[in-house]
């Protein structure tokens, strides 16, 4: 069974895969997370300038430079935090 994730591992996931441009129905299936849980997120994410939205059919995903940025740091952050000992 997989581990919980954190948001901010949701989070550096969806940059991830939609630093080329991806549709909704791919982030959901490759996330392994709900329709109404990806719209929640993609709706933050848009209104932070970490993702666009571009209208076409279907509608693409995309990371921004600053979205890109902010993946690095968590992906970093999180590499840090598994050195730790708890």
């Amino acid at each position: 069974m997989r581990a919980r994730r954190s948001k901010d591992q949701i989070i550096v996931e969806i940059l991830n895969m939609c630093e080329k441009g991806e549709n909704l129905t791919g982030i959901v299936y490759r996330t392994n997370t709900s329709f109404a849980g990806i719209k929640a997120y993609l709706t933050v994410l848009i209104k932070n300038d970490l993702l666009i939205c571009q209208d076409a059919s279907p509608r693409i995903y995309k990371a921004t430079p600053k979205g890109l940025e902010i993946r690095d740091r968590l992906e970093r952050l999180h590499k840090l935090m598994e050195g730790l000992k708890i």
